[in-house]
């Protein structure tokens, strides 16, 4: 949660690497909650100044109901004297089993439709509940669960649900998600989401909890290429640790990535903020900084190129995760993408195209 140990667990697990497909297990996967649906959940509760609850599940994946017949070896320093050639047959799934995680999965969903919630058709782990004009959602992650409600006795009603079909730990109101060190101003509607804990960790991780600290991410209109990688052999065995750039490194290479480390540490308590300014209408707008022709090697449009993967991608995502929660009522109107390239912007509202445009050039040289 906050970087530091809590309690010591000791579990007995299965030898899940032993186990035989078809035999003793078939489907082995577990959806988790996207990170941009927990972040979208936030700023909604932001917005309308939801309650936020957090309950974690205690050994979770005992609770999954076993398809197959499981059998194992009594454990070490714990087989029976009287039938030491004996084994033992599961009843239920125990860590390490490869379907484990996904009977786990399985168990809580018809746990919780149970109760009247309903699944997000696009968010496998987020679930929400209508009552009226109230909603409640639920967000689970593994073991973890949020809770969000505008009305505290009918979020209780969760819990007590919850902690009659499995064994919880209620923390109360949410401090930590995921390693996210949550802040909140329910005056102002303020969310706030820092990740101090996890820098500090990755910081004495590569021995930089001293280094300097930098103002930004990169070098300023420092442009890599490929001529700029390793051109010897002890250069590149040096380099090959670093695995973003393990490919073809060069010094400037490791130069840069050395200054994300330093720019985190500089802004390791610096938040993101989700604001509930209800004077405002909720809805949701798309941005790009736009990098045009900009790669040092063959003059590709790396921008363009993440745009026309994950752009479109992103909005009709969105649009249809938000569109199943039935809280923002602006989701089904099109959706601005914002562009802060000038020149893009230039062509698109005027009639005159200059010829010595970038935009312009790769179409010519492309036909």
């Amino acid at each position: 949660m906050d970087g530091n140990v809590h309690i010591y667990k000791a579990r007995l697990m299965a030898k899940g690497y032993t186990q035989t497909p078809g035999i003793d297990y078939e489907e082995t996967f577990s959806p988790v909650a996207d990170i941009r649906a927990i972040r979208i959940l936030i700023a909604i509760a932001a917005y309308y100044d939801y309650e936020i609850c957090q309950m974690d599940v205690k050994t979770a994946f005992l609770n999954g109901y076993l398809n197959e017949e499981v059998y194992m070896e009594q454990p070490e320093g714990f087989v029976n004297p009287k039938y030491p050639n004996r084994v033992c047959k599961l009843k239920r799934s125990i860590y390490r089993l490869k379907q484990a995680s996904r009977q786990w999965n399985k168990r809580f969903d018809d746990e919780i439709k149970k109760f009247g919630f309903t699944q997000n058709r696009d968010e496998p782990c987020v679930y929400l509940k209508a009552d009226g004009s109230n909603i409640t959602f639920l967000i689970l992650y593994i073991d973890d669960i949020l809770i969000m409600r505008n009305i505290i006795p009918m979020l209780q009603s969760v819990k007590t649900y919850l902690g009659k079909c499995f064994a919880m730990k209620d923390p109360g109101e949410v401090a930590y998600i995921f390693g996210i060190k949550i802040y909140r101003d329910r005056s102002r509607r303020l969310i706030g989401l820092c990740q101090s804990a996890y820098i500090e960790k990755i910081l004495k991780r590569y021995c930089m909890e001293n280094s300097k600290r930098g103002s930004i991410p990169m070098q300023e209109k420092i442009k890599l290429s490929k001529s700029q990688g390793a051109s010897t052999p002890a250069e590149l065995k040096r380099m090959q640790n670093v695995p973003y750039a393990s490919a073809n490194p060069g010094d400037i290479h490791w130069t840069t990535v050395k200054n994300i480390p330093k720019y985190l540490r500089n802004t390791k308590d610096m938040f993101l903020v989700y604001e509930g300014d209800i004077k405002r209408e909720l809805r949701v707008s798309c941005y790009t900084d736009v990098g045009y022709l900009t790669d040092a090697d063959d003059l590709t449009s790396q921008t363009r190129y993440v745009f026309v993967l994950n752009g479109g991608d992103e909005v009709v995502w969105v649009r249809k995760f938000i569109s199943g929660l039935g809280v923002v009522t602006t989701i089904e109107e099109p959706i601005s993408m914002y562009c802060d390239n000038t020149r893009a912007i230039a062509i698109a509202n005027e009639s005159e195209i200059t010829k010595g445009a970038r935009h312009f050039c790769a179409k010519v040289h492309y036909l």
